[in-house]
C-alpha cells in the first residue's frame, strides 16, 4: 500500500481526504502549515510557510505519493500589493520546490490540485482537458505556471504528475460562495433569482477525494490532466431550491431581468458575485471516467443533502 504525504492537511479538502485515505487502508502522513488549527496534530508535519525555501525532508521520509493541496487562494478582497508575485512565491515557486524535492527523495507520483480557473471563468459550452487554456486574473494565471513548472520538473526527474482542475468544491465544513447562498437560502429573503437559467459545474468534496484516491496508484493517471465534477450540472436557481427542500424551507423567488441583476452588481461592487450566480461553468468529464474507469460515487442530491445537515447543525 502506497505511502501518502497530504499537504493543506487541515484544510476543506485536506481534511476529508486524510479521512477518506485512513479509512481506504492508506499510510498516511499530512503536512500542515502550523499546528494551531491542526485538529490531529499527533498525525501532522509543521512545514511553514510554503514558498522556494521551505524544507521538506521530514514530511517526504518514505513517502510514495505526494497529494499537494496546499496553496495561496484566491480571495474577493486582495490585502497585498502584488498579488500576482504573491500566488507565484506559494503555488508557483512552493510547489516547484517541493516536487523537486520528493523526487530526490525517491517520491514516485506527485498529484497537483490545480482549478477549473485555468481554463476559464465561464462556458457557453463544456471545458474539457484539451481546450487550449485562458486563465483570468492572478491566482488562476499562478495555477496554470505551476502546472507548467510541474511538467518540467516531471521531464528532468521522471517524477509521475497528475493534474486534477476541479471547479467549485463543496461540502460538509465548505466556506466561501457555497456557505453564503446557503445564508441566504436559511434567511428567507427573496432572492432575484427566478431568471437565471444557467448551468454549473460542481464537485462535492466526497467525489473529489474519491477521484484523488482514484489517482494515487491508477496506472493510467501519469502524464494526465484530469477534470472533475459531480456529472451533472444544475443551474443556480435549481441549487438553491434543492437547498431550500433539504432545509424544508420555502424559498421566494425574484424574477429579475439577468441585464438588472448585472447592472445592480456593478453599482454596488459586486460583479463577480453577480458573474458566479449567473454564468454558466461547465465541465465534461468524460475524458476522466473513461481513462480512470471511474464515475462519481455520489449524487448531488445527496451531497448537498449532506451540506445541509451540516449547516444547519452549526452555531449561527
Amino acid at each position: 500500500m502506497n505511502k501518502v504525504l497530504v499537504t493543506g492537511a487541515n484544510g476543506f479538502i485536506g481534511k476529508a481526504l486524510l479521512a477518506e485515505l485512513i479509512a481506504a487502508g492508506f499510510d498516511v502522513k499530512g503536512a500542515v502549515r502550523s499546528s494551531v488549527s491542526c485538529t490531529d496534530q499527533s498525525a501532522a508535519i509543521v512545514v511553514g510557510d510554503i514558498n522556494a525555501g521551505t524544507l521538506w525532508q521530514d514530511a517526504l521520509l518514505d513517502i510514495d505519493v505526494v497529494v499537494h493541496l496546499a496553496a495561496r487562494v484566491h480571495v474577493m478582497k486582495e490585502t497585498v500589493a502584488d498579488s500576482l508575485q504573491a500566488f507565484r512565491e506559494v503555488n508557483v515557486a512552493g510547489t516547484e520546490n517541493l516536487a523537486r524535492q520528493a523526487a530526490a527523495n525517491g517520491v514516485r507520483r506527485f498529484i497537483y490540485l490545480s482549478s477549473i480557473k485555468v481554463n476559464g471563468d465561464q462556458t457557453d459550452r463544456a471545458f474539457s482537458a484539451g481546450d487550449n487554456v485562458t486563465p483570468q486574473g492572478p491566482y488562476a494565471l499562478s495555477k496554470w505556471e505551476a502546472e507548467q513548472v510541474l511538467g518540467k520538473v516531471s521531464a528532468e526527474t521522471g517524477l509521475e504528475i497528475v493534474i486534477i482542475r476541479p471547479p467549485l468544491a463543496y461540502g460538509p465544513g465548505v466556506k466561501g460562495n457555497f456557505l453564503r447562498l446557503l445564508k441566504l437560502v436559511k434567511s428567507g429573503c427573496p432572492l432575484p433569482l427566478g431568471k437565471v437559467n444557467n448551468k454549473r459545474s460542481m464537485v462535492s468534496v466526497d467525489n473529489l477525494c474519491d477521484l484523488i484516491k482514484t489517482c494515487i496508484d491508477h496506472p493510467s493517471a501519469d502524464g494526465q490532466v484530469f477534470l472533475v465534477s459531480d456529472g451533472y450540472d444544475m443551474s443556480t436557481l435549481d441549487l438553491v431550491k434543492m437547498m431550500a427542500t433539504h432545509m424544508r424551507r420555502s424559498v421566494r423567488l425574484l424574477s429579475l431581468p439577468l441585464g438588472w441583476l448585472y447592472g445592480l452588481g456593478k453599482i454596488a461592487g459586486k460583479k463577480p458575485e453577480i458573474s458566479r450566480l449567473c454564468a454558466s461553468l461547465q465541465v465534461d468529464i468524460q475524458q476522466t471516467c473513461n481513462k480512470l474507469q471511474w464515475t462519481p460515487p455520489y449524487s448531488v442530491d445527496e451531497e448537498v443533502r449532506k451540506t445541509v445537515a451540516w449547516f444547519m447543525g452549526q452555531k449561527q
